[in-house]
């Protein structure tokens, strides 16, 4: 009787205890694929970089990033920094050389997305995305369902072996070797919530602050006033109350076929092409712009190509150049000829050993 008793009471926990498991990770899931397929909150690249007042530093720009923009406009110079108030604290916005623009507050380059992220938090591997201000929630909500669903389980898989343990003459021993399904969950989210609780609780920190990753390996706001800070519980309500803002790109636009990659139909300082031959995509009509293509490409001649794009040769058609000829050979021959002749006789070829075997000594090091 006790034993059907205790049997029966399993089976009725049984389906509550299926349900949540159910809901926890399908939430869990669900938040995982609006962090990694949501734009994190990517700032739009400019075409040209901003013209500065003569008011303006100019500074000159000389990172590998910067190569493409000083080859399409060698003068331009712009300030690396400006000053901008935030909530009375002044904060200096910094120049993006890739994205050609100065980064908003709180703004980073991410050098794995080369992008410009809003708030930007960190790139997560685990996500592959980058983690900004319109998925942090997600980001948030995901670790947060993950380290619960940890603690979930594992005091499920504690309390089943706890329950089973009268099957096994009421040893815990016996209980865990015979509930082994129960043992690796018990390992598994022992060693899995140190992870992402530890994770949860570093942002829930971080989310009470009012501060991001970057911000805090990078700047330090113990040391300073954090110009963001509104309280814990605004900051909080910030995170998950606020209106998420509209994406400032528009991903499923289509695209003209007159509009190149670099943002505008008529072409830019940074546009490359601009009307005569495209050597990549095999076009006519277009060119490279001078300023642009590096200096080696610029002193070649193009009508050739043009002309053997027009006949139809294909590269394989080519015959390969003759080989040089030798002029040791030559000078031999002509001896020869001039000798046998009927005409005037030229004195006898001295060989001088030394020499060919000087000769042939190198050869033999250029060959090796």
């Amino acid at each position: 009787m006790n034993s059907s008793a205790s049997d029966q009471k399993n089976h009725v926990l049984a389906l509550p205890v299926l349900i949540v498991t159910v809901v926890l990770g399908l939430a869990n899931l669900a938040f995982l694929l609006l962090t990694s397929s949501r734009d994190p909150g990517i700032v739009p690249r400019n075409a040209r970089a901003p013209e500065c007042g003569a008011e303006e530093q100019a500074v000159d720009m000389t990172t590998p990033s910067t190569e493409w923009v000083n080859a399409a406009s060698p003068h331009l110079r712009v300030p690396r920094t400006k000053d901008v108030v935030v909530n009375g604290c002044t904060v200096k916005v910094k120049y993006c050389d890739t994205c050609l623009l100065y980064r908003p507050p709180r703004t980073s380059h991410c050098s794995i997305c080369n992008n410009c992220v809003q708030k930007f938090d960190h790139h997560c591997p685990w996500v592959g995305q980058c983690i900004g201000l319109r998925n942090y929630r997600f980001f948030f909500l995901f670790i947060s369902t993950s380290t619960f669903l940890c603690f979930y389980v594992f005091a499920l898989s504690w309390l089943n072996i706890t329950t089973e343990r009268e099957e096994y003459g009421g040893s815990l021993l016996k209980s865990m070797r015979g509930e082994v399904l129960s043992v690796v969950l018990i390992v598994y989210t022992f060693v899995s919530v140190w992870f992402v609780g530890g994770l949860t609780v570093f942002h829930t920190y971080l989310m009470s602050t009012n501060q991001t990753t970057y911000e805090n390996f990078r700047y330090r706001y113990d040391k300073k006033e954090n110009p963001y800070n509104r309280g814990a519980l605004a900051n909080v309500a910030e995170v998950f109350f606020t209106r998420m803002p509209p994406s400032l790109n528009r991903f499923r636009s289509w695209v003209s076929d007159d509009e190149d990659a670099y943002g505008g139909a008529g072409g830019g300082p940074l546009s490359p092409m601009s009307g005569g031959l495209d050597l990549e995509m095999g076009r006519k009509g277009v060119h490279y712009s001078g300023g642009g293509v590096p200096a080696i490409l610029q002193g070649m001649d193009y009508s050739e190509m043009e002309k053997m794009e027009g006949a139809g040769v294909h590269v394989k058609d080519r015959q390969a150049p003759p080989e040089a000829p030798d002029l040791f050979m030559i000078s031999a021959a002509r001896q020869h000829d001039v000798g046998c002749g009927g005409g005037d006789r030229s004195p006898p070829i001295v060989h001088d050993q030394d020499a060919e075997r000087t000769l042939v000594s190198s050869n033999e090091n250029s060959e090796r």
